[in-house]
């Protein structure tokens, strides 16, 4: 975690509640990376073993909390992720389909423009699975088909160990690292990865433009780690983006109102791609509104992580 003192107390507690309830045997680890406020000490007082180390971003932090953990089953929460009473209950009762589940997350939307957004971007990607939740698993050939994420996952320790000895990052920095897609679909290749709204969460995404702002940049640089690879789907879009938005950008060079074209047709096709999915209002404006701020934000995310690459 890093600076979530304000969140990071319910967590833990919240995460005892949910072991004690499926009555695992449970320790609760926080990485507290280089945070400047209380988290540590707010996620001490909750009762969890806190783990201290200087900035070293996500991929990093949970490499550390796994080598402290002692238990068979390892579960990767962040600190904006509440878990569901009755979820670990539910994976404890269903341990016989496998061992590796990931987390249903729902958005915290309401009041929340910004949580609204990632509402539809989650509907629009994976709507295979979101317009038809069930208990369900997928590999390698539908992995990219489905929401997951080190946010709220669940393997056997000795699993994780592995995916991290074997996965390297592109960057030299780690903070820059993608810090699951490529962990999960080294895990995915080896045995499924069950989902299902019984395990479920509650995801509670920034609450103000300037942290929406510097999410879509980080998101930015991590796309090019995690789908920048010859097994993803969409690398593809990686690759196509760079000379694409070259391109605006000696357009816009030339003819400035190009901004405004380019920003309106982005922001005409979120809107219709939400009204399509039968969203409510709210969320078909939030998400028009959104969209061309933060295709700007990922974009430079992206021509970041490109500049950062090499390793």
């Amino acid at each position: 975690m890093l600076n979530e003192a304000a969140r990071v107390g319910a967590t833990v507690a919240e995460a005892f509640d949910a072991a004690g309830r499926a009555g695992f045997e449970t320790e609760v680890l926080v990485v507290d990376d280089g945070s400047t406020d209380d988290s540590g000490a707010a996620a001490a007082a909750a009762g969890a073993q806190v783990i201290r180390q200087a900035n070293k971003g996500r991929l990093e932090a949970r490499r550390a909390g796994l080598a402290a953990a002692t238990g068979d089953l390892v579960l990767f929460l962040d600190s904006r992720v509440r878990i569901e009473p009755g979820g670990l209950a539910f994976v404890a009762e269903h341990l016989s389909l496998g061992s590796v589940w990931n987390g249903h997350a729902v958005t915290e939307a309401a009041g929340n423009p910004y949580g609204r957004f990632w509402d539809v971007v989650s509907a629009l990607a994976f709507a295979r699975y979101l317009d038809d939740p069930r208990t369900t698993s997928f590999g390698t050939d539908d992995f990219d088909a489905f929401p997951k994420g080190t946010t709220c996952f669940l393997a056997p320790r000795d699993l994780l160990d592995q995916a991290f000895d074997a996965v390297e990052t592109r960057y030299a920095d780690p903070r820059y690292a993608n810090d699951d897609t490529p962990l999960i679909r080294w895990i995915a290749a080896r045995t499924p990865i069950w989902i299902s709204p019984g395990f479920a969460c509650l995801y509670r995404p920034r609450r103000s433009l300037q942290g929406f702002v510097r999410h879509a940049f980080h998101r930015g640089i991590v796309f090019l780690d995690g789908h920048g690879r010859r097994e993803s789907r969409y690398r593809p879009v990686v690759v196509a983006f760079y000379p694409l938005s070259a391109g605006f950008v000696a357009a816009t060079a030339v003819w400035p109102p190009t901004v405004v074209v380019v920003g309106g047709a982005v922001a005409g096709a979120a809107a219709l791609a939400a009204v399509r999915k039968h969203r409510p209002a709210a969320d078909v404006r939030a998400f028009a509104t959104l969209a061309p701020l933060y295709a700007v934000a990922h974009g430079l995310g992206m021509w970041r992580a490109l500049s950062a690459s090499g390793r």
